[in-house]
């Protein structure tokens, strides 16, 4: 049996006990004797009856351990030419203080902090401030519109803000704190105090009796020791990307965040203590939750904090200079970043300038990896490039390869195997097991592992409702895919993505996969567009790498010739269109479903997570010129 099978296999036959022995590798101020409460599913909660702090496990425990000097945090903004480090000593002396800033306040174990703030080390600091004393933090992406914040305000209610006065992105300055009062005008809920960081680069009014200066309040506060918490008691709410309406808050707990992040770093992504490791996303994301800011710290590795983009900042480059400059060992990002950069640069010609010989693996997730995007890292990197598909809702990943364990070998197309925690199905529609190679429902078997989500914030109901009822006893993942006969998992689109036509389910990630197969194409999506004969018909929209002068009906034509051939007629795949650029949320994913709409003309609302709204005029008058969004053919 390979080594990662046996590990997969000791956690399938005692899953308790496997989780009580990564347990012991964190601190506990009292270790707990049982490792799962099961008496309320699907409620269920890991380590109850143990008590731990989470910044304790990323900061103190460090410097308590004689590695006090190490590197904790690199700050790397390109958008204000800055370049800190920050040592872990140096970090805790931070949080004590921001944590005694918060105490001042009035904040106290269980109080709900927002934090609305850009990629500096306050942010940073801020979350872990909270987790010292026992708050609930709860981090909204800087620069989300007012009125999306004003509901997550009233939603989780917080005591106190802490936010930055702007955020910087390529060629503008994006202000925060006119969006901050408006967002609190709105809402019905008045937080006790604002804390603002003041940033040269566009300063805020402070709001008299209620806001205060980051740098002077912080300069004046007594600094705060940890408080001893209960396993289950919410380290953070994390509203998912996308929230319209009613808000869903992921809740996550302490303790099991603490161990199953913790086991990750090695264990997925083969990181050693004192290693560089660069999550290149956002703290606003659960990507920036777990692996900038919470795993790399337990794991006591030295992790990139990084306030750029993948191009623009200043090129096409930017990656590799990182990399090369910090000496980076693992990158995590999304594909969407790697498709920026193929798009500028397709010959790698600027990866040439930079010595990369420091990394040794890639990781991509966030969105489904294209296997010509995976191919093309591959090849220009000469590094292991490894998709793996996780959620806000779980943490960490469900499926991966994990290096740490055994490298397996990696199949284009699939994140993998499903990671020690994770039982995952493959079910249709009446609840029954698909057989290798047939598109179904992925499903997780309960319980959960550690570092998942326990609740939803304030909705236990629609937590149940939402996530356990459709197969009962399963956690419903709300993607399709397939296994194939060796155990590889194939993650094809989100559930209401996979398109039916003439009563035929297909997968529009297959699609996309022999769209993105075409030399001059650089990005592409593929959604299902209702059609009165078929019930729906896919649509493809393309973006063209840099560079290509060939007619765009040529290329139109020779995509939909291969799909023709490599899915079949069945696909009825008769409609594509170049775009300048593809619709997408701030963490990199498309947004299929916004363009579905349009294309129907059925009503929608804007993303409250978009990147550019103004790309939709754009996607409308392409879809308009193919017979789509009220347009004739």
């Amino acid at each position: 049996m390979s080594a990662f099978k046996s590990v997969y296999q000791q956690w399938l036959n005692q899953p308790e006990q496997f989780w009580m022995q990564a347990a012991e590798q964190i601190h506990w101020y009292r270790k707990p004797a049982t490792a799962l409460a099961s008496d309320n599913p699907p409620f269920y909660h890991w380590f109850p009856d143990g008590t731990t702090n989470a910044c304790y496990n990323a900061v103190d425990v460090h410097v308590n351990g004689g590695r006090g000097d190490q590197a904790a945090l690199i700050y790397d903004s390109p958008v204000t030419e800055t370049c800190t480090t920050i040592t872990y000593a140096e970090l805790l002396q931070r949080v004590e203080r921001v944590a005694g800033m918060l105490t001042g306040l009035g904040v106290s174990v269980g109080d709900r902090v927002i934090i609305y703030m850009p990629m500096v080390p306050e942010a940073v600091i801020a979350m872990l401030a909270c987790a010292r004393i026992g708050a609930v933090h709860s981090v909204v992406f800087g620069g989300f519109a007012a009125n999306e914040l004003a509901v997550r305000i009233d939603d989780c209610t917080p005591k106190v803000i802490l936010a930055a006065s702007c955020g910087i992105e390529p060629g503008r300055v994006v202000e925060y704190k006119p969006l901050l009062d408006n967002a609190i005008d709105a809402a019905n809920h008045k937080p006790d105090a604002c804390v603002l960081l003041q940033r040269p680069q566009a300063i805020g009014t402070l709001v008299e009796g209620r806001d205060l200066d980051w740098v002077s309040t912080e300069a004046a506060a007594t600094p705060a020791d940890c408080v001893e918490l209960d396993s289950n008691h919410p380290l953070y709410i994390l509203y998912t990307s996308g929230t319209t309406g009613q808000p869903k808050g992921v809740v996550r707990d302490t303790a099991g965040g603490i161990v199953a992040l913790k086991w990750t770093m090695k264990n997925i992504y083969n990181m050693d203590p004192g290693d560089v490791y660069w999550a290149a996303s956002d703290v606003g994301w659960v990507v920036g939750h777990s692996y900038i800011v919470y795993a790399p710290l337990f794991n006591g590795n030295t992790s990139i904090l990084y306030e750029g983009k993948p191009v623009g900042t200043p090129d096409p480059g930017a990656f590799w200079r990182v990399i090369s400059q910090h000496r980076v060992r693992a990158l995590f990002t999304a594909p969407t970043a790697f498709r920026a950069i193929k798009k500028d640069d397709p010959n790698g010609d600027y990866l040439k300038k930079y010595d990369t010989s420091c990394l040794e693996s890639l990781f991509l997730a966030g969105e489904r990896c294209d296997p010509d995007t995976l191919q093309w890292a591959n090849d220009k990197l000469g590094v292991p490039v490894i998709d793996h598909w996780w959620q806000t809702e779980t943490g960490w990943s469900i499926c991966a390869n994990c290096i740490g364990i055994e490298a397996l070998p990696i199949v284009p197309g699939s994140p993998t195997l499903p990671v020690p925690g994770y039982n995952l199905k493959v079910l249709n529609a009446s609840g029954e097991e698909c057989p290798s190679g047939e598109i179904g429902a992925l499903v997780i078997q309960q319980p959960l592992p550690p570092g998942t989500f326990p609740t939803l914030w304030g909705a236990p109901e629609r937590y149940a409702e939402s996530y356990f009822s459709t197969f009962p006893g399963y956690y419903e993942t709300g993607d399709a895919g397939y296994v194939d006969e060796n155990g590889y998992v194939f993650v094809m689109a989100r559930t209401d993505d996979v398109i039916n036509v003439a009563g035929h389910r297909l997968s529009t990630g297959a699609m996309e996969e022999v769209l993105a197969s075409h030399p001059d194409v650089a990005e592409c999506a593929v959604m299902g567009a209702a059609d009165s004969l078929k019930g729906q018909l896919p649509v493809g929209l393309m973006v063209l790498s840099a560079g290509c002068d060939r007619p765009e009906a040529d290329i139109v034509a020779e995509v939909i010739s291969s799909v023709r051939n490599e899915i079949g007629p069945v696909a009825a795949f008769k409609s594509a269109v170049v775009v300048p650029r593809l619709p997408k949320t701030r963490s990199g994913k498309i947004l299929r479903a916004t363009m579905r709409a349009i294309a129907d003309q059925t009503e929608w609302k804007m993303p409250a997570t978009i990147d550019d709204p103004a790309i939709l005029d754009e996607i409308t008058d392409a879809l308009q010129r193919i017979g789509y969004a009220g347009g004739k053919a």
